[in-house]
């Protein structure tokens, strides 16, 4: 398997060119677990993300102002919890004093988070209110502990969380192995989103969350080995 991730993250460069070991392959199966969360939390637990934060606050805006049927209560539940998790993440990074160690611990806490999450999807749904919110919180800590500890590894091009920068340098800047790393982050969370949606709307979220679970748990394993 770590052939195959080599093989990928090496792709990603010039030939020769890749300082970052696994670390780029490793970022495009995270950018897929956000999209696969995204999903879940989107279209199950209320129009809310627990990832794109941006979305979040435009949310509850419009539910300050009585727009749709959008939650009051959701957008900042999910801003806090994610919040959390970033100031923990970068609170690790700091102690830890080593990036690549601090993701790998981070990512290890996120897959345990997604773990209790998927508990809770399969012993309470995520139709009830306590349910949803345990699911929000859970789901955002998470991604929050992603998004901080990705940002501290420093690896160019290749974001988990949020993609509007990441295309406007497709449109804007000159064609490369710059762009094809930003088209590999817009097309992973892409497809995860794709099979989050289809995972949650034909199954339910206890699938999808499998799913973003099994690719957690194989970021963590590849990277414990290089940390």
């Amino acid at each position: 398997m770590k052939g195959g991730l080599q093989w990928v993250a090496d792709g990603l460069f010039p030939r020769g060119g890749n300082p970052h070991g696994l670390l780029p392959a490793l970022l495009i199966l995270l950018a897929m677990v956000t999209g696969i969360v995204d999903a879940v939390s989107y279209l199950g637990l209320g129009r809310v993300f627990v990832a794109n934060m941006t979305g979040n606050i435009v949310f509850l805006g419009f539910a300050l102002v009585g727009g749709g049927d959008l939650s009051k209560w959701a957008p900042p539940l999910s801003l806090a919890c994610f919040g959390t998790g970033a100031w923990s993440a970068g609170l690790l990074t700091r102690q830890v004093g080593n990036a690549r160690r601090a993701f790998t611990i981070a990512t290890t806490v996120h897959a345990v988070l997604v773990a209790a999450g998927l508990v809770v999807a399969l012993t309470a749904g995520h139709h009830t209110a306590g349910a949803r919110a345990a699911l929000i919180a859970l789901l955002a800590c998470g991604m929050g502990l992603q998004n901080a500890s990705v940002r501290a590894l420093g690896v160019p091009d290749l974001v988990t969380n949020v993609l509007t920068t990441t295309l406007t340098g497709l449109a804007a800047d000159t064609p490369g192995r710059a762009a094809f790393r930003r088209f590999a982050s817009v097309a992973a969370m892409f497809l995860g989103a794709l099979a989050g949606a289809t995972l949650h709307l034909n199954i339910g979220p206890a699938a999808a969350l499998t799913l973003a679970l099994v690719l957690l748990a194989i970021v963590a394993l590849a990277a414990r080995g290089r940390s």
